[in-house]
């Protein structure tokens, strides 16, 4: 099992902690992180583009000529694809992107992003997170701390409200909980903080 230091949130070491092997030390599969994460991605699209087809634009009721005659090619409208201020011919139109991919790929893509992460050095380990009132002064200091700045990835066992709000504003970190963090927030993270309950509440979940 791989040690990691665990830290306070002045960056002091406080001790070490063993990592689960099934879930910290498994070879990463890329096909199945990129999956997840291209699943990830595709879900969190709005679909709302949308073009107007012939039959939307306003306008364009009248021939623009007669059918024979004039030595131009035939029109009926000039709302027509090819016409300027036409219509657009198989534009986008609302659509739902999402898909769904089976639980056992994201738990493999997540065990391998949390992997990534320990061979790289950019997991970190604090004993806890106290946050008493909303501060980003708070949550700022102990990034700098741990050496965390930039993209980070914050994440607690249970939602911590003044932890979220004090770490709202902050450029590129971002908060979440055991039950809700996802592949690719691992992955787009920097640094990923995880607190010593929340390592737990991993284990306890996804050691099997």
């Amino acid at each position: 099992m791989a040690k990691v230091t665990i830290y306070d949130m002045t960056g002091k070491s406080v001790g070490e902690r063993e990592l689960n092997d099934a879930i910290f030390a498994v070879t990463p599969n890329k096909a199945v992180l990129h999956e997840v994460v291209k699943n990830y991605l595709a879900n969190q699209r709005q679909g709302t583009q949308s073009t107007l087809t012939r039959t939307e634009v306003s306008g364009g009721g009248k021939k623009p000529w007669r059918q024979k005659g004039t030595g131009h090619a035939r029109q009926g409208s000039t709302r027509a694809p090819q016409w300027t201020h036409g219509g657009v011919a198989l534009g986008p139109k609302p659509r739902s992107y999402r898909y769904t991919i089976n639980r056992k790929m994201k738990v493999v893509g997540l065990k391998s992003a949390l992997s990534a992460k320990v061979v790289e050095n950019e997991l970190i380990l604090v004993d806890t997170i106290k946050v008493d009132e909303y501060k980003t002064k708070t949550v700022v200091n102990m990034l700098k701390a741990l050496g965390a700045e930039g993209k980070a990835l914050i994440v607690t066992d249970t939602v911590n409200k003044t932890l979220v709000g004090s770490a709202n504003n902050i450029p590129g970190v971002k908060t979440s909980i055991v039950g809700e963090m996802n592949t690719y927030d691992v992955l787009n993270s920097r640094k990923m903080i995880l607190t010593v309950a929340a390592v737990d509440k991993l284990e306890e979940v996804y050691a099997k």
